[in-house]
């Protein structure tokens, strides 16, 4: 039979967990200039911590004190008034339109499939491509003299390997504005997505030993060679299935979008994206 101590502990126990059949709220693990830090706080914390690498071990203690660093850190940005620095804000507002955006459409992106046949659809018209590329450099903004003589020298640099295609690691490596100019421009084998679309478009189709005239980019004026071509058995597919799932992703990203600009006031001067 139990005795009176060891029925009193239990009542106390159960006293502590349930309080009229509810659950009592987590208890305060430590305070921190009055806010409270919960233990299912530290405890999420501390499995978030647990998966990542970290060249020192993982304990509570260690979470508990970055819980209580976090928190000192943010009493004293708001008592700086750092909220209401306009950097702060940008950041704080990105914060809220990318929650916004994964609360509305979290459920709709976790239905996204990608087949093996789209993949391969995909690659039929966007194959990896190996080119190499002479590369001179012109601003963003660029004045017209410029832009004049870039396109000169790119003309007189592309008359030299159309007529002696031998002589394109030397031409590269002299005049490439690129950090692949001693390595003749060789860029590797890449997939669509990752050159700019004009530099693509140039390419795309092309035998190999082609070479383009001079392509304008974002970056400057591109001669572009074509190296090689990968087949589809030499790819590897996740990275095709991946680009198909972005592509759907932002196919709905742009209806989201274009149903909520029907309900919003818009107003552009289109003068000034000329």
């Amino acid at each position: 039979m139990m005795k009176k101590s060891n029925l009193f502990l239990a009542a106390n126990l159960l006293f502590s967990f349930s309080t009229f059949g509810q659950t009592v709220v987590d208890p305060v693990v430590a305070t921190v200039n009055g806010v409270e830090i919960k233990k299912t706080q530290l405890d999420q914390a501390f499995e978030q911590n647990l998966m990542y690498v970290s060249d020192k071990i993982v304990t509570k203690e260690k979470v508990l004190n970055d819980i209580i660093n976090r928190e000192i850190g943010i009493k004293k940005a708001k008592e700086s008034k750092y909220n209401d620095d306009p950097v702060v804000k940008a950041k704080m507002e990105d914060v809220l339109y990318h929650a916004q955006i994964s609360k509305d459409l979290e459920k709709k992106l976790q239905t996204i499939n990608v087949s093996d046949k789209e993949a391969q659809d995909y690659y039929a018209k966007n194959k990896e491509y190996r080119t190499a590329h002479i590369l001179f450099r012109i601003r963003v903004s660029p004045e017209k003299e410029e832009t004049q003589e870039a396109t000169k020298k790119a003309l007189e640099v592309y008359k030299q390997v159309q007529a002696k295609p031998q002589l394109w690691p030397e031409l590269a490596n002299k005049y490439s504005q690129s950090s692949t100019a001693p390595a003749g421009g060789d860029l590797g084998y890449q997939p669509a997505v990752k050159y700019a679309p004009e530099f693509f478009k140039a390419i795309n189709g092309k035998a190999n030993g082609y070479i383009s005239p001079p392509v304008r980019t974002q970056f400057g004026l591109h001669i572009i060679k074509v190296l090689g071509v990968h087949e589809w058995k030499e790819v590897d597919p996740a990275i095709y299935k991946k680009i198909v799932y972005d592509q759907k992703r932002d196919k709905i990203l742009e209806d989201y979008f274009a149903e909520s600009r029907k309900g919003a006031n818009i107003k552009i001067n289109k003068e000034f994206l000329k």
